[in-house]
């Protein structure tokens, strides 16, 4: 019999590459989102789309309704997509056996999630990483006045509060607010991964880099074969830390070929669109039998909608202009498929909800798609000592 997979969003092209992967694989695709419309919505692949309370909101009725539609549907997996994982993955326990919640618990999501948790982690372990402080302590100071430095906030994402500053540029009283964080900023290549792990077992990786940008979002991509350094770092964390499910990294290599991980993040990325879909959906429907995942024989990647509006962004500076447009004719688009049509040209009405804040509250188009969803930590940061006690905990197989 056909499984029931839920996925916890829709609105991003990531999601809607799994939904097909998923669908193409045999399995009924429902998708929840707080959004009523959103591009996973305008596809054939997708059995029902509903509506859910926003996790930032009232993540009591948001947890509530994904249990709802778990019971009411039949859900055999639910499966947590980008920054709603957080939440989503507190569904452990309440769900009728016959349901599996895809990927580790909340509590090792929230570890990995957390910037300066993540970055002590992969110390302990003897991964490369660039020096990190909370923005409050002394020794942020001190980082600040030797080199350049980033300011970060623990549980920021899309690059959402990133601020790139100069050696000895003062920090400011809002850097040193608890849950800020100061960054050593590193000279090299961006490289970024996605993975697929079973219990430490790398099952695939895609490591990639940005062609052209929106803000700090990559919106046209290109696959990276020349890092091996970066595919042997994940082996070792995953290893390490027995991970199960999606996770991804954000690298920066020296000009030594030396990568160090500036943060992690334990879900989806864009990465997921160069690997094989029958792969990906082996590993999502039947993880203790899926095998390692082959790699889509397509170098670039773009969400051509925006890549486009960055393409004419440029007309009035001739050398990026034609180095973008190169970008853009040379990457298929994630979204465009002959078999499944309608995600492609419904894409701007489908992405109301994120066009409108972006219009109106002045905010990037990152932010508004995840200011909704985004998890940060309930307890109070303020008297927290990570350079002191965090410590690296390997989890237990199974866990």
């Amino acid at each position: 019999m056909p499984k029931t997979v839920l996925l916890t969003l829709g609105r991003l092209p990531k999601a809607l590459e799994l939904a097909r992967a998923l669908h193409q694989a045999g399995a009924r695709v429902i998708v929840a989102d707080p959004f009523g419309l959103h591009v996973c919505r305008a596809s054939r692949c997708v059995a029902k789309s509903i509506r859910v309370p926003a996790p930032n909101t009232n993540p009591a009725a948001y947890l509530n309704a994904l249990e709802a539609i778990v019971r009411q549907e039949g859900v055999d997996i639910v499966v947590p997509v980008s920054e709603e994982a957080l939440h989503a993955a507190s569904l452990a326990g309440r769900l009728p056996a016959r349901a599996l919640l895809y990927g580790p618990p909340q509590q090792k999501l929230a570890r990995l999630h957390d910037k300066l948790a993540f970055n002590r982690a992969a110390d302990l372990i003897g991964l490369t990483v660039p020096e990190t402080h909370e923005g409050q302590s002394p020794a942020a100071l001190a980082l600040a006045a030797a080199q350049d430095y980033i300011v970060k906030p623990a549980h920021g994402c899309s690059g959402i509060g990133v601020s790139l500053r100069r050696k000895g540029d003062p920090l400011t009283p809002a850097d040193r607010q608890p849950g800020m964080l100061v960054q050593a900023r590193l000279p090299g290549r961006h490289i970024s991964s996605f993975s697929v792990t079973r219990n430490g077992e790398v099952l695939a990786t895609a490591l990639y880099q940005g062609r052209i940008y929106s803000g700090t979002v990559s919106v046209s991509f290109e696959q990276v074969d020349d890092c091996p350094a970066a595919a042997s770092w994940i082996r070792r964390f995953a290893e390490a830390e027995a991970y199960t499910g999606f996770i991804s990294f954000d690298f920066i290599e020296d000009a030594q070929g030396v990568p160090r991980a500036i943060e992690c993040n334990p879900r989806l990325t864009s990465g997921v669109h160069f690997l094989d879909p029958g792969g990906l959906a082996q590993a999502v429907l039947n993880l203790p039998e899926a095998r390692p995942i082959a790699m889509r024989p397509v170098r670039a990647f773009q969400e051509g909608h925006t890549a486009l509006l960055e393409v004419y962004g440029a007309l009035f500076r001739p050398r990026e202009f034609f180095r973008r447009l190169k970008a853009f004719l040379t990457s298929e688009d994630v979204l465009f498929r002959l078999n499944d049509p309608l995600p492609f040209f419904l894409f701007t009405p489908m992405s109301w909800p994120v066009l409108r804040q972006a219009l109106f509250d002045k905010v990037s188009l990152g932010e508004a798609a995840t200011r909704d969803i985004t998890w940060v930590p309930s307890e109070d940061r303020a008297g927290a000592h990570f350079d002191s006690e965090v410590r690296h905990v390997a989890a237990v197989p199974g866990t």
